[in-house]
């Protein structure tokens, strides 16, 4: 009886604070308005929102994307009572690849111990055959991403390391790499390659996101808790495709 478009209208809305039982109030507005349809109730709003399987997609073809990480809290009750009281309840560390147009190509949830770089390894995998170019932070300054972006014939353009050897060390993609990085300085090369668009596609999508949706999570069950830092970004993905 109620379409998937209207329970994801719920799900961003339940993204901008509302609770589950104004959400039925919402919908009951609607439904006096629009032909006194029967009222979904806020406990089965609350099952279809847990049930949206939110899904991400690169948007043409020869992107160039971005990747890192930030964390979300798991409560919102302030850093106080962790002081005070010694609550440990850890946070959500929350991994995306954007491009840069500001859109979320994919992304990885999980707990404070998730590996960015595994993370990102996995979405260049899944999504490559839609990527030209790569930029990461001197995190991603890894043998295992400059071999990976080799094979699947992705630039690299990521910020090395100061103390970054010009050996090859196992590594020939790394080498190629740092050699002309180390001969024109990072400020060149940063101009050169456009590494200032990192921006859009990673710290831009972070800050609309927290800024429309907050930075912390409602849920209880871990479960519960990734899936709403997911829906997260896809609301945000969302508005951003709306015409």
């Amino acid at each position: 009886m109620y379409p998937e478009s209207l329970i994801e209208f719920l799900a961003i809305l339940y993204q901008r604070g509302f609770d589950y039982r104004s959400l039925e109030g919402i919908v009951r507005g609607l439904s006096k308005k629009l032909g006194a349809f029967p009222i979904i109730a806020f406990s089965q709003i609350r099952r279809r929102i847990r049930n949206l399987n939110p899904k991400f997609s690169a948007k043409k073809n020869n992107l160039i994307v971005g990747s890192d990480g930030t964390g979300l809290k798991v409560g919102n009750r302030g850093e106080w009572i962790r002081e005070k009281w010694a609550v440990q309840r850890g946070w959500i560390k929350v991994v995306i690849l954007g491009d840069t147009e500001g859109n979320v190509v994919d992304t990885r949830i999980g707990n404070e111990e998730l590996n960015e770089n595994s993370a990102g390894r996995g979405m260049l995998r899944k999504n490559h055959k839609n990527i030209n170019k790569f930029m990461g932070d001197g995190l991603y300054d890894t043998k295992d991403n400059f071999k990976l972006l080799d094979q699947l014939g992705i630039e690299p353009v990521i910020k090395i390391r100061k103390n970054a050897s010009t050996k090859s060390n196992g590594c020939m993609a790394r080498k190629k790499q740092v050699i002309p990085y180390k001969e024109k300085g990072y400020k060149k090369w940063a101009k050169e390659k456009g590494y200032g668009h990192r921006w859009p596609a990673t710290e831009g999508i972070f800050s609309a996101t927290k800024r429309m949706f907050g930075e912390s999570v409602r849920s209880h069950k871990t479960r519960n808790m990734y899936h709403e830092a997911k829906l997260k970004l896809w609301a945000y993905q969302k508005l951003r495709d709306y015409p």
